[in-house]
């Protein structure tokens, strides 16, 4: 018999995160078999009567799951840390086992998909596909027209070309600039050491897109289901541009 705790159960079905439905044990909401459930009782609900409030349980139909999370300064973008930093995990309390598309760095902070689709995933972070993700950066100083055009065209970083898609000015003020970069490739401290390297330090770094998907108004620690209009956006977009990179390997 496949049995699973009954709080990763309930929370599976839809009735609230794993915290939440230990709680409803707790208060003898739940029976299994018609008797009253226990903290660390464990069931099969293929072939066990689970009630919540005297209602049997409705089982939700297998699928994909995909969240935007706002990652804040100092979380790891990974689902576990060896040396006990908060990570993301800490952040999203579901039963399923999400991972990250990508990460931001711990002092970056901003926009993480996180999914069980294990095919969106590698689509999404394979460089051949190269999809935008565009940041908000603070930077030191003020960047001149010629400072933005170089980052634009391309320079050398550790021996290999990197440019900005995009990047224009939105503000700057006492010293310090915020500039919107859009980046297609994902070598690690991209950003911050593009603009070390012409004499503007990054001072903040926050992902505000990936791809379609936008952070839009979520602040740091919330998350949020994507809506089927998002999901749906996302498959566009790794199939157009699983499309483009064929057309590309056929001309040469």
């Amino acid at each position: 018999m496949a049995t699973e705790r009954l709080q990763k159960i309930l929370a599976y079905a839809g009735y609230g995160s794993r915290r939440a439905c230990e709680t409803m044990i707790a208060e003898g909401r739940v029976t299994v078999d018609g008797k009253l459930a226990h903290l660390g009782d464990k069931a099969d609900p293929n072939i066990q009567r689970i009630t919540v409030d005297g209602v049997p349980l409705q089982r939700r139909r297998r699928g994909f799951t995909y969240v935007a999370l706002y990652k804040p300064r100092g979380v790891i973008s990974t689902t576990s840390d060896p040396q006990g930093r908060p990570t993301i995990s800490d952040l999203v309390d579901l039963p399923q086992r999400l991972y990250p598309v990508g990460r931001l760095d711990a002092a970056s902070e901003g926009l993480v998909l996180l999914t069980d689709d294990g095919e969106l995933t590698q689509q999404l972070t394979h460089p051949r596909y190269g999809h935008p993700r565009v940041y908000n950066v603070l930077v030191e100083g003020e960047p001149t027209g010629e400072t933005l055009s170089r980052w634009k065209r391309g320079i050398v970083i550790e021996g290999k070309k990197a440019r900005f898609v995009a990047v224009e000015v939105t503000s700057a003020q006492r010293g310090v600039t915020w500039l919107k970069v859009t980046v297609r490739e994902g070598r690690k401290h991209l950003i911050r050491r593009m603009t070390a390297a012409l004499g503007h330090p990054t001072l903040r770094l926050i992902r505000v897109a990936i791809g379609p998907l936008r952070l839009g108004k979520l602040k740091p620690r919330q998350w949020r289901y994507l809506t089927a209009k998002e999901i749906h956006a996302l498959r566009q977009e790794i199939k157009g541009a699983s499309h483009t990179t064929t057309r590309t390997r056929r001309r040469r």
